[in-house]
């Protein structure tokens, strides 16, 4: 089983017609759905598997108990507590299919006080580095890390944002990835570019790096600088990527609990991803052509 650490919130999807009219009305379609990037890579694995775990904090509102059924109906183990208010992201697609999200996560951060049940039976832990940039939840996850050292769970990390890196300190996140030694990390081309990643995985303290680059191929990097490139299988465009990265991460991760070799992980990744964005809510479950409940 695949567990996650972190955020679910709700997400605000404003998709605009043209370009914003400041001051006035600009047109646009809006939609709400679950959001978080823990929440998402949970909800994608569960539906590869059958299940999954999230772990983490969940406003104490109408909002988060709604949120928090989804989780359920969708075959997401949930743990950690209710309490707070639920987060919301507001994020503004434009016509060019490019992303900016302004958030707000409400208690998502608060979780603390963590409970070895949380990770027990796990196979995977995966956690988004939002859940290591501000505390109590940083404090929470790093515990959890080591606990779950102690029974053999593999640990995958990814990056998540560049102002968020920022924020943290580029030097500081990349001295804490080498502290915490996960199995895999994973990047967008921009987050690769500012952490300055090259063709040694030991410099992150990683044993393999692996730089998500939208439609253009994949990059893995394994140690002994062992270089491999992916490409995306073609299929449909799309202009809204939001939680491609997120479903990418979980379908990578259930190859690779299943011991697949690293390109093949990549594959399945790909084909995750492609499936929710295309599907939008939730990737194909398994190799069937079924969508799975939202």
């Amino acid at each position: 089983m695949i567990g996650t650490v972190g955020d679910i919130v709700e997400d605000l999807v404003v998709r605009l017609d043209g370009p914003i009219h400041y001051a006035s009305d600009t047109r646009a379609h809006i939609t709400r759905r679950r959001g978080g990037s823990a929440a998402t890579v949970a909800v994608v694995a569960a539906a590869l598997s059958g299940s999954a775990r999230f772990i983490g904090q969940i406003g104490n509102d109408l909002a988060g108990h709604q949120l928090r059924d989804q989780l359920l109906a969708s075959g997401v183990e949930v743990v950690g507590g209710f309490s707070g208010r639920t987060g919301t992201i507001v994020v503004l697609v434009d016509q060019d299919g490019e992303r900016t999200m302004l958030t707000d996560r409400g208690s998502s951060a608060e979780l603390a006080t963590p409970l070895d049940a949380w990770i027990a039976g796990l196979a995977m832990l995966h956690i988004p580095f939002y859940s290591l940039a501000t505390e109590p939840l940083a404090s929470t996850a790093r515990t959890l890390i080591e606990r779950a050292r102690g029974q053999r769970t593999q640990v995958s990390i990814d990056v998540s944002s560049t102002s968020v890196l920022r924020a943290y300190g580029t030097q500081r996140a990349i001295e804490l990835l080498r502290e915490i030694r996960p199995a895999i990390i994973f990047f967008n081309e921009e987050e690769s570019s500012l952490l300055e990643v090259g063709e040694d995985p030991e410099h992150f303290g990683a044993e393999l790096l692996v730089v998500k680059r939208g439609p253009a191929p994949a990059r893995l990097i394994h140690h002994e600088t062992i270089v491999e490139t992916v490409p995306v299988p073609p299929g449909p465009l799309v202009t809204d990527t939001t939680g491609a990265g997120d479903a990418f991460a979980a379908g990578f991760l259930d190859a690779f609990i299943q011991d697949h070799e690293a390109v093949a992980c990549a594959l399945a990744g790909h084909r995750t991803a492609r499936s929710f964005l295309t599907k939008r809510d939730l990737p194909l479950s398994g190799s069937t052509d079924q969508p799975c409940d939202p």
